[in-house]
Formats: C-alpha cells, sequence, structure tokens
C-alpha cells in the first residue's frame, strides 16, 4: 500500500464529496485522514489515503475526471508524532499581518504549527471586523509554554489568547 496526501478543489456543489468517496473506494483505497471545507463558493480538501500501488493510476484518472476538480498530490509516509499538543485558540482585530506575525512567534520558538483555521467575522455589539484562529501546535518541550502565551501576547493588547482542551 502507498500513502498519498492530495490537495482537491472545485467549485462547490451537491454530492461532491460523495463522488470522491466513491472512487477512493472503488480503487481499494482507505482514507485516512482529512480536511474539508467550503471557502468562497470553493471546495477545497486535503486527503491522506492508502492505496495500492497498481491502483494508483487509475484512481488519479477518476478523480482528474470530476467536473471542474483539479488536484495536487504528493507521496507520504507516516510522521514521527510530537511529544506534546497544545491547542489555542486567539481572536483579536483583523489586520494585515495578522497570521505571519502568529506564524513568526511560533516558528521562533522551534515549534511546529500542526493545524490552523481562521476565519473573519464581525464582533457582536460593534461589527469590528475580529480574526479568529484555532491552532494545534506540536512541541518537544513542555517549558515553552510560558514562552508562547508571552510571545503571542506581543503581537498586540487586543490578542485574547486561550488555551483549549488539548487533543487526544
Amino acid at each position: 500500500m502507498l500513502r498519498y496526501l492530495i490537495t482537491l478543489q472545485a467549485p462547490d456543489r451537491t454530492g461532491l464529496v460523495e463522488q470522491i468517496a466513491h472512487a477512493v473506494s472503488r480503487h481499494g483505497g482507505n482514507w485516512l485522514d482529512s480536511e474539508l471545507r467550503h471557502i468562497d463558493g470553493i471546495f477545497a480538501a486535503i486527503l491522506v489515503l492508502e492505496i495500492p500501488s497498481t491502483n494508483w493510476d487509475d484512481l488519479l484518472d477518476n478523480l482528474e475526471c470530476i467536473d471542474g476538480l483539479t488536484l495536487t498530490h504528493a507521496s507520504t509516509q507516516a510522521a514521527k508524532a510530537p511529544s506534546f499538543k497544545r491547542s489555542y485558540s486567539l481572536v483579536a482585530y483583523d489586520r494585515p499581518g495578522l497570521v505571519l506575525d502568529i506564524s513568526n512567534k511560533i516558528n521562533a520558538l522551534g515549534i511546529n504549527i500542526e493545524h490552523f483555521s481562521s476565519q473573519l467575522e464581525s464582533a457582536s455589539h460593534t461589527g469590528v471586523p475580529l480574526f479568529r484562529a484555532n491552532f494545534v501546535l506540536g512541541l518537544e518541550e513542555l517549558g515553552k509554554i510560558t514562552l508562547l502565551t508571552e510571545s503571542l501576547y506581543l503581537i498586540g493588547d487586543d490578542v485574547q489568547l486561550d488555551q483549549i482542551a488539548d487533543p487526544a
């Protein structure tokens, strides 16, 4: 069995996930992990699949026949899990460069971003644009948590940061 990471995008429509799942199943693939989103009318997905090597080319051909679907792929293998994971929620006034600021602070401490999800929303009472991010970090040392928190608060006085329930 080969292991692949596939990214997909297409104009969103009903039944698209079922079409993809059917193609994977028909070719003996095992759907291991995924993130699926609808963003501005576009369906976007990241999948990790295991599939028999003899079926890989046929699966690609089938996926490429789905109307409007574009894809990229790379072979992969299971990665070593970090020693510790921590999950955070961050809210701040929206501004250009905020994701760069967040990622710079995390990277400077040698911490890996394993999952990052963000959205723009309006503050309920004022209508001010708010940036909200949820992210999971992989750490080798728990001692960096305090440094991380201090560093993220340096982004601005408007930053609200909460550690949320740790992922299993």
